[in-house]
């Protein structure tokens, strides 16, 4: 691979969930926006032309995804070798090599990737999310937890509180990034809910509406939650092995 640009880096393929997922591909790195707005034209230069709908946007948006796209772009070329990169859908997702199944995120100076072939995986969602505080714990609680979640909430210990809620909305973002594609429609985080609470590690998600494609109430899928540098990481997997 070509040498990073100086905003980005360095790049780490270190894995921080408690399962490895086989044939997957990871790539995280820290960058900086400051550096990248300081930096003229490094979009091009780097080969991830920014799409027309961001040219205009500050520094920071821009700088996101062109550190997505360059994770994105290592993390393929680690997966079999393609110099691949993904564009920008209209609804403003990523345009994944047609064999290929992937996620981005980002999160305060930090992004990662994750990739795995199409054969092996009908969707990958990741989410990166800072910790919360209590009172704003409480306050997103009441918009992305189930009632059977917030029950759950009540009985958790009160220093558990903001990592339970949090863990909870990250992987309600994963879940969404691995099944937007699939299912071609928006759904909210009542659309889903956490089985269970035993903390960071493994987890099942239970889908509480029908969403299409055979995406159906009552379907389970797998996903991790872990910290990581000071941060929520939460990753969700489909197998295409999965039946409905």
């Amino acid at each position: 691979m070509d040498t990073s640009p100086s905003f980005i880096g360095p790049f780490s393929n270190d894995w921080p969930w408690v399962s490895p997922l086989p044939g997957t591909r990871l790539i995280v790195a820290r960058f900086d926006s400051a550096l990248y707005e300081a930096q003229t034209g490094t979009a091009p230069l780097v080969g991830i032309p920014l799409p027309p709908r961001l040219r205009g946007a500050i520094a920071k948006r821009r700088a996101e995804y062109v550190a997505g796209r360059l994770c994105a772009q290592r993390a393929l070329w680690l997966l079999d070798g393609r110099s691949a990169c993904p564009s920008m859908n209209e609804d403003r997702s990523p345009r994944w090599p047609m064999d290929c199944v992937g996620s981005l995120t980002h999160s305060d100076g930090w992004a990662a990737a994750l990739v795995a072939h199409r054969q092996a995986y009908q969707g990958l969602g990741l989410d990166a999310e800072r910790l919360l505080g209590s009172e704003e714990a409480r306050r997103l609680a009441r918009r992305v937890l189930t009632p059977r979640e917030a029950a759950r909430l009540e009985q958790c210990e009160p220093s558990h509180v903001a990592l339970m809620v949090g863990a909870t909305f990250s992987l309600k973002e994963s879940l969404f990034k691995a099944l937007y594609p699939l299912v071609g429609r928006m759904f909210h985080f009542q659309a889903a809910e956490l089985v269970a609470w035993h903390g960071l590690g493994a987890v099942r998600l239970r889908l509480l509406e029908d969403l299409g494609s055979g995406w159906a109430a009552g379907r389970e899928m797998s996903g991790m939650v872990c910290l990581s540098g000071g941060r929520l990481l939460s990753v969700v997997a489909l197998p295409a092995t999965e039946t409905a």
